[in-house]
């Protein structure tokens, strides 16, 4: 099954600048396994050492954050779109 990725700016540099790549899988686990064979290097930038999902990324399928889901196991329909979210800090 093929996913829509959105890609947030800073991950870019590892899609060649494409802002939506598409990826194959039932799950999201398997949706980013696909999205590092075509991409090494973004899966470590969206889970960490544990493999859980970073504390400041947010990561949706549809419009489901998958947190509240069922993590990396949460289902991905066939042209589901799936946005990768960085936390954005600042202010003075």
């Amino acid at each position: 099954m093929s996913a829509s990725v959105r890609v947030p700016t800073i991950l870019r540099t590892y899609t060649g600048d494409a802002a939506e790549v598409s990826a194959e899988g039932t799950t999201l686990a398997e949706v980013l396994d696909d999205l590092e064979a075509n991409y090494p290097g973004i899966r470590a930038r969206i889970l960490d050492d544990s493999g859980k999902v970073r504390r400041f990324v947010n990561v949706y399928v549809g419009d489901e954050d998958v947190r509240f889901e069922q993590g990396l196991q949460t289902a991905v329909a066939d042209g589901a779109q799936v946005s990768i979210i960085p936390a954005v800090a600042g202010g003075c």
